[in-house]
């Protein structure tokens, strides 16, 4: 009886703080506009032409210490979200492969 108490209660005491953290990470994006690892969206648009800085904003990597590894990876990952096929933006798509070829060449 007391082994049953005690997984009832440790069952319901995991379902409570899993939901109370859902609701405060829930909380957070909405007050502070964060996106779902809690980096905060770039608010600007796009460029005319691209540079580097755009470039890597949109692959979400540092302009220093680039690597064509660290830029393969981090290309892959986003196209792979945002695909036409899987239904993800043509735009956003063209703007990640562009993104992409520009530090190619680049780095």
């Amino acid at each position: 009886m007391a082994t049953a108490l005690a997984v009832g209660v440790g069952v319901a005491g995991l379902a409570f703080f899993s939901q109370g953290r859902a609701g405060l990470v829930a909380l957070r994006r909405y007050r502070g506009g964060t996106a779902a690892l809690g980096k905060a969206f770039y608010k600007g648009g796009f460029e005319k032409s691209m540079n580097k800085r755009e470039a890597a904003l949109i692959l979400e990597v540092s302009e220093r210490g680039l690597t064509k590894e660290i830029v393969r990876k981090k290309h892959r990952a986003l196209i792979m979200l945002n695909h036409p096929d899987r239904g993800g933006s043509p735009y956003l798509a063209t703007k990640i492969n562009e993104a992409k070829g520009f530090l190619d060449k680049n780095t």
